[in-house]
């Protein structure tokens, strides 16, 4: 009976040292091991590079860094985001996008919509609340949390909802200020719960742009990386509409081709963001869609962001996300692309955000004019959303 009793305590004993593993550091661990940065970063920028990049103002269309808990205000050593980061970069303009519900076995080519889900596994080791552990929508709105809370709580970071917030943020830079601009968007529109009044809920909290899917087929329509590869559903229809009338932008991102075809007619052609991609034509990769329908999106006045991964560049260094900007300006022209990073994403990129620098300095060394430096590094994704940001 002693050795039993003993045997018991023990095995208690381990199962505690187990729980306080899990919950004290495997969040930390499952981040640093996510999102790395590797790969060649190219040189570092010069005297000239450096004056050029003071003069731009840097946007970013994705970043998932709110997903994992990690301190937005700490200068981290690692992941790809933080405010420091931010502002050793020269960031002007940041989206944050929530990340809801992700499929076991994620892929580019087939996913099932009832696979388990690893964000749930996530927000258990996180200790989410129980209402984040059960609704996909109250995940978004925590994680949105996060990104409003360390804002209010720094006088770098500056809360973009409207133009005249973008306005603001603008001024303060022009005045030099080192302001970084949060907005807020999800990674998907099963975040909506199946409900039509989530839209409201995300707008009142900030939320800015909706991703209709990520990697499964959802309520409102097909993914690239779904089942069916159809398009919106009645559903979606209603809900692509009641979008457009909030002035949500609409992030088809991960939508399958169908999807976005009849995104761009239920909305009579609105300016979509297509807000981390490749280029099928640049790189044939599953994750980009064809350059026919990345031609409509642009053609309808969209934005374009590149992201700066291998499977949508088709290379690890700094190089192949320039030539993939290259691509992108001399087919859908210089007004439609921008930065679409898809940092702390699950990804590994050549470079952070302390390191946009380099980009500036890579894109000169490939013979960039400084307008298509200018546009490309964020004056387009600024531009855009003063035009479709609501006005206050």
């Amino acid at each position: 009976m002693n050795g039993l009793k003993a045997l018991l305590t023990a095995l208690a004993g381990m199962s505690a040292v187990f729980a306080a593993c899990f919950f004290l550091l495997a969040p930390e661990w499952i981040d640093r091991a996510s999102n790395q940065i590797v790969g060649d970063a190219g040189r570092a920028p010069g005297a000239e590079a450096l004056a050029l990049h003071q003069q731009l103002i840097v946007g970013d269309l994705h970043a998932d860094s709110a997903l994992w808990g990690r301190d937005l205000l700490a200068d981290n050593d690692w992941g790809q985001v933080d405010l420091p980061k931010l502002i050793a970069g020269g960031a002007a303009l940041q989206m944050f996008t929530t990340v809801t519900k992700s499929p076991r076995g994620q892929n580019y080519e087939h996913n099932v919509t009832d696979a388990p889900d690893n964000i749930t596994l996530l927000g258990l080791a996180q200790r989410w609340p129980a209402d984040a552990r059960n609704s996909l929508l109250e995940r978004a709105l925590l994680q949105g949390e996060r990104v409003r809370s360390a804002v209010a709580a720094h006088p770098g970071f500056a809360f973009i909802q409207s133009k005249r917030d973008l306005e603001a943020l603008l001024a303060r830079r022009a005045r030099g200020e080192k302001a970084v601009g949060a907005l807020l968007g999800t990674e998907g529109a099963h975040a909506l719960d199946g409900e039509l009044d989530s839209i409201e809920r995300l707008y009142a909290a900030g939320f800015r742009m909706v991703g209709l899917q990520h990697f499964f087929d959802n309520r409102l329509g097909g993914s690239l990386h779904g089942e069916s590869q159809s398009g919106l559903t009645d559903f979606g229809k209603r809900a692509v509409r009641a979008m457009q009338a909030r002035g949500i932008l609409i992030d088809v991102a991960h939508s399958s081709e169908a999807t976005v075809h009849d995104t761009l007619q239920e909305t009579g052609g609105a300016a979509l963001i297509v807000s981390h991609t490749g280029f099928k034509g640049h790189c044939p990769s599953p994750r980009n869609i064809s350059d026919e329908t990345m031609a409509m999106i642009a053609k309808a006045g969209g934005l374009i962001g590149v992201g700066f991964w291998a499977d949508v560049t088709c290379g690890e260094g700094i190089g192949a996300i320039v030539s993939a900007i290259r691509y992108g300006i001399d087919h859908f022209g210089l007004d439609h692309i921008a930065l679409g990073s898809d940092w702390d994403g699950s990804v590994t990129t050549p470079i952070g955000a302390a390191q946009l620098p380099h980009l500036t300095q890579a894109l000169l060394d490939a013979a960039f004019s400084e307008a298509e430096i200018h546009a490309v590094m964020g004056g387009n994704m600024a531009r855009f959303l003063a035009t479709h940001l609501p006005p206050q």
